[in-house]
């Protein structure tokens, strides 16, 4: 059993071996035990009485599981825990995910819609902490920008906005440039992935031709992004403030994915003993006392009438808001700490992990790159990228839109909670119930697309190698909770992805065939490329 495999790898003693001991007695004796089925409960596997569906879950890879469940029975796969109710949705076809009215909305019977608040996990899930999930409000409170469930805008470069009202009326959440803002944020990024990822980058740091790793470079690159956004400035690479910091993050997101985190989720009990969860709790802190000191220099060099950064328009609006006598608002320390949080790990480490992905596909399928590289002589030359190009480039444009389908970094999405009691296809889904919406599901249908499981850049040409848009394509979800930081990251993953193969002709490394470059993914909340090495050869 998956779950006992896990506890007796991670260690832990005598304490955990008599825990493991326990399940194992606790399954045999509720083995004879019967379902009892809630009326209109969504179908799935029948759960055992506190474990529910747990020892049936691959744990490394539980999207598979239940990809393969939804395959067999039907829509909806119910997984229960004790207090613990999930609802993973998966879809045979597009017209499923969009008759939900995509993961911000389920229709109830009557027609009228069920909210489903983004991210409110259960109070036992390993990415929020017991103790903060206690005290944690059910507005924006101390839950940051993916949490919450108020709303919190970068509309202007002097002030936050917050309210429950988001862009247009709508319920949304992101940080939105000021007008004018658009021209400047794709210098800035162009420039970012010029001075930080060119040729004499890599020359100086590996050697000429050397296999390196890509995952620092590309996670520096990327997170230097966030930093000047949330900061107001960038950081030296060999900053040791910076790098531990990006590093931890990267580890935490991979510990939140591993089978350990799954245990706690389910078994907290049991889960807090095992050692990956400690060490997350352990990074977690490390994150918060490094950001505190960040937010005190910039708190003691605050200019009200000159931000820098969204750090010092939360500080400066947090001000204004005391100086009027209003103090209990969105806008306390523990906010802006999820914030930025929020910011950092959802900033970094999917558009990372994409552009990581990218590079490794060049690199084993050097037909496609060199296809690349021609386009992009022939478009572009070598003059500096701009966004407006991404029209004139359609099967760059098509290669990185399939590299986001294929890689599929966020199998299940982000969990969202229902507001209220709805009725789905008529399987009712109770108040409170925490929902995973399986992207995995539409991105790799086999009724979209041609070759769901195979890098196939066609999947967005036309016959005329024009570029199509499809439906199908829903790496930043959809919906009313899409993605709110899908524009930049689709301007980070162009940008950066254009200059680098302008200047780099990406190959295995010495003693790797193309054929030997392994995609499977990581084990972790996101599905980033196994430890790997390339080597980036000058094409200029």
């Amino acid at each position: 059993m998956a779950i006992l495999d896990e506890l007796l790898q991670s260690g832990g003693g005598s304490a955990t071996l008599l825990a493991a001991a326990a399940v194992l007695l606790l399954v045999l004796l509720s083995s004879a035990l019967s379902r009892q089925e809630s009326a209109n409960e969504p179908p799935g596997p029948r759960p055992l009485p506190l474990l529910g569906n747990l020892l049936e879950l691959d744990l490394k890879r539980p999207y598979n599981t239940l990809v393969e469940v939804q395959a067999k029975s039907s829509l909806l796969v119910f997984i229960k825990s004790r207090d613990v109710q999930e609802v993973r949705l998966g879809f045979h076809s597009l017209p499923g995910l969009k008759e939900g009215g995509g993961p911000g909305r389920l229709q109830d019977g009557e027609g009228s819609p069920g909210q489903l608040r983004r991210g409110v996990w259960r109070p036992r899930h390993l990415a929020h902490r017991e103790a903060v999930q206690r005290r944690a409000r059910r507005h924006l409170g101390q839950r940051g920008l993916v949490e919450g469930d108020a709303t919190l805008h970068f509309d202007q470069p002097e002030r936050l906005r917050d309210g429950k009202e988001g862009v247009r009326g709508q319920d949304r959440r992101g940080i939105s440039a000021p007008p004018g803002s658009h021209q400047e944020l794709q210098r800035f990024l162009c420039n970012g992935a010029t001075t930080t990822m060119n040729y004499p980058t890599i020359v100086s740091r590996h050697g000429f031709g050397e296999a390196f790793d890509t995952t620092q470079p590309i996670n520096y690159a990327v997170s230097n992004i966030i930093c000047s956004i949330v900061y107001g400035n960038r950081f030296d690479y060999d900053d040791p403030e910076f790098t531990n910091m990006v590093d931890g993050m990267n580890r935490k997101i991979q510990l939140a994915g591993s089978p350990s985190a799954m245990v706690y989720n389910m078994l907290p009990w049991l889960g807090r003993k095992l050692p990956e969860n400690k060490e997350f709790f352990r990074l977690t802190a490390d994150y918060g006392k490094k950001n505190l000191e960040i937010f005190s220099r910039l708190r003691e060099s605050l200019n009200p009438l000159l931000c820098r950064s969204l750090v010092d328009a939360f500080f400066a609006r947090k001000q204004h808001l005391e100086e009027s006598g209003i103090t209990n608002s969105h806008f306390h320390d523990q906010n802006l700490m999820w914030t930025v949080q929020n910011l950092f790990a959802a900033g970094t480490d999917t558009t990372a992990a994409t552009l990581r992905w990218s590079l490794l596909l060049m690199a084993k399928y050097p037909d496609i790159q060199d296809k690349v590289h021609e386009e992009l002589r022939r478009v572009i030359g070598d003059r500096q990228v701009r966004v407006e190009d991404r029209k004139n480039l359609p099967f760059t444009d098509a290669v990185i839109h399939e590299t986001q389908r294929l890689a599929n970094i966020a199998p299940m999405a982000i969990p969202h909670r229902t507001s209220r009691d709805v009725t789905f296809r008529g399987f009712r889904i109770k108040k409170d119930t925490t929902v995973y919406v399986l992207l995995t599901s539409v991105l790799h249908d086999e009724s979209e697309w041609e070759k769901p499981h195979s890098f196939h850049p066609d999947h967005f040409l036309d016959k005329d190698g024009k570029f199509v848009k499809s439906d199908a394509f829903v790496p930043f979800s959809a919906g009313r909770r899409v993605c709110p930081g899908e524009s930049l990251a689709r301007m980070e993953l162009f940008i950066f992805f254009v200059t680098l193969l302008q200047r780099f002709r990406l190959r295995p490394p010495p003693g790797v065939s193309e054929d030997g470059l392994d995609l499977t993914p990581r084990v972790g909340f996101t599905l980033s490329p196994a430890a790997h090495t390339l080597r980036a050869l000058d094409c200029m």
